[in-house]
């Protein structure tokens, strides 16, 4: 007995005949089967369809094999690329950490600056507005403040020093403010470069890969894999299958035509004639009893036919039947799997695509981040240490500087204190001096009472005994007593006087400037925290009366002391006692 034609695929199972067999109907006449026959050989253009599957399932297997090698080399990338990501937003941060504490300590350092310099230029304005009193001075000489005796040429270096540290400073901060736009730039042509990457992410691979836009790294995006097609290839290749195993039933049930044509009268050359330009490629046999040859179709189709029963041929008339109103069915799944076959495929070329495109968005923003890290961000990081090395050096002169402008201001400051000091000092002496003239004068008036005391007794003695007593006895008989007189002389100069001259200051570069000039009074002799002046008390009228009157008598020598008016002295006093309750002058 034949063969079945169309062994049991999807959807197709053997038909029953509702009918019943045609043994007990009219046989089939030769234009019937011939009609089969061409309706057969037409299915058999269905191969074409399998080739295409072939091609498909094919295509589709080299399409796995070019996403996995693809998605492969894309994590790997994605790897590296969180990483540089990762570096070059650690670097800026650090870049403009360095940035930042660089203007915070230079703002401060002026800040501090500005400050030591008010203070000094406050104490110069104090040292402009005190006039040096003219009983200092010689005579006729023009009237001078305490600031003429300062000498501001060491004032004046240390702020060049200092304006030149600032604008080194300045210029290593630009250089450094402008690398850092620079980073920024190329920060910000990353950025968008990112964002292209996440579009082409999000639209290849769908809105599953999504990424906040806020974030630098590329991490949080999915990393496309092709999980999708292995799913879309196995469907495939069952789809394939099934073809070929339903082309193989068209086969089968062609070979049954022929064979049912070639045993009908007349229909052999039928038979020849239709079967002469089959589909290259298919292998056709023909049935023979229980068998059926194979080969390549010609030289089967155009054999004899061997004899058979007629209980045969009511068989394989019967299954011809049965099978012909199942061709057209078999011929449409065909074409429905391979349309599905074409979906798929689309699919699985679309996933391939995505993953080509995601893997040359992210070879671009790769290689954008190398360039930047192989030669820009060398450059960053140089001109932050550059910035750092200038910073140190100039903040260590600005400091220095900073120290010797607080000298300069504690000396004027000492000058100033010194000054006052200087005129309670003549009023000291002013004061001593009248004591030693109330001395001379009270000894003067002792000395002369026993001076006329002396002259009494001599004339008395000489009217005496002077008549009793030879002139030559004694020569120094008759003379009159002797008298003291008072000469001031010069005390010369205190111990150590010589060595006493205007203060000096050593700047950072090690070069002596004057802090007062030569002609200046050096003293810079303070109260002490908690310590007071007073006024010397003045002698009394009678006493500075009669020292004036017998000024001439002691002799003036050169202890010379000046004449201050009373408020002078009055004010320096108030100024003294200031000093010593509130804060000093000198920080």
């Amino acid at each position: 007995m034949p063969q079945p034609p169309y062994p049991a695929h999807s959807g197709a199972d053997q038909m029953e005949d509702p009918e019943g067999s045609l043994s007990s109907q009219q046989e089939p006449d030769l234009e019937t089967l011939v009609s089969h026959l061409v309706a057969a050989k037409r299915s058999l253009s269905s191969i074409h369809h399998v080739w295409r599957a072939n091609e498909i399932v094919t295509t589709a297997r080299a399409a796995l094999e070019e996403s996995v090698i693809v998605s492969s080399r894309t994590s790997f990338l994605r790897r590296g690329l969180d990483e540089q990501l990762r570096l070059l937003y650690g670097v800026r941060t650090e870049v403009e950490r360095v940035a930042h504490q660089g203007r915070s300590e230079f703002a401060a350092a002026l800040k501090e600056l500005d400050t030591v310099d008010a203070r000094l230029t406050e104490t110069l304005d104090m040292l402009r507005d005190t006039t040096v009193e003219a009983a200092f001075r010689p005579a006729g000489e023009e009237t001078k403040t305490l600031f003429d005796f300062v000498d501001d040429r060491s004032v004046e270096e240390i702020q060049s020093l200092l304006k030149a540290s600032i604008d080194s400073t300045n210029a290593a901060q630009a250089e450094l403010d402008e690398s850092n736009r620079a980073f920024d730039d190329d920060i910000y042509s990353i950025r968008q470069a990112l964002g292209k990457y996440r579009d082409v992410v999000k639209k290849r691979l769908g809105s599953s890969s999504s990424l906040s836009s806020s974030s630098p790294s590329a991490s949080r995006v999915s990393i496309p894999s092709p999980s999708l097609i292995p799913e879309l290839l196995r469907s495939l290749e069952a789809h394939a299958r099934g073809m070929a195993d339903l082309l193989e039933s068209l086969v089968r049930h062609f070979d049954l035509c022929v064979t049912a044509v070639k045993h009908t009268e007349g229909g052999g050359a039928a038979a020849r004639s239709i079967t002469g330009d089959l589909p290259t490629g298919v292998d056709v046999g023909v049935s023979v009893g229980n068998e059926i040859e194979d080969g390549n179709g010609s030289g089967a189709l155009q054999a004899p036919p061997e004899p058979i029963t007629k209980t045969e041929y009511q068989e394989m008339i019967n299954v011809l039947m049965k099978d012909a109103s199942e061709a057209e069915d078999v011929v449409l799944e065909i074409q429905d799997r391979i349309a599905e076959m074409e979906t798929n495929l689309e699919r699985v070329l679309e996933q391939r695509d995505a993953l080509n495109s995601v893997y040359t968005s992210t070879t671009e923003i790769f290689h954008r981040l190398s360039t930047v890290a192989s030669s820009q961000l060398t450059n960053y990081i140089s001109q932050a240490h550059a910035f750092t090395r200038v910073w140190k050096e100039e903040h260590g002169h600005i400091q220095a500087g900073m120290a010797e402008l607080s000298d300069l201001r504690n000396l004027y400051a000492g000058f100033l204190d010194a000054y006052d000091r200087l005129i309670m000092e003549v009023t000291r002496r002013k004061a001593v001096r009248l004591s030693v003239d109330k001395v001379l004068r009270e000894t003067r008036r002792e000395l002369d009472k026993l001076f006329e005391e002396d002259v009494r007794a001599r004339e008395t003695f000489k009217t005496d005994y002077g008549d009793y007593l030879p002139s030559d006895i004694w020569p120094g008989l008759g003379q009159c007593p002797a008298r003291v007189e008072f000469t001031r002389v010069s005390g010369g100069k205190l111990e150590g006087t010589e060595a006493i001259s205007a203060p000096t200051v050593v700047n950072k570069h090690g070069r002596e400037g004057k802090g007062l000039s030569d002609g200046g009074n050096g003293d810079d002799t303070d109260m002490g925290d908690g310590a007071t002046a007073e006024i010397p008390a003045a002698p009394e009228k009678g006493d500075a009366d009669i020292a004036g009157e017998n000024s001439a008598e002691p002799g003036t020598g050169d202890d010379s002391i000046p004449e201050l008016p009373k408020h002078v002295v009055q004010k320096a006093f108030n100024r003294l006692k200031i000093r010593a309750k509130g804060p000093r002058i000198s920080p």
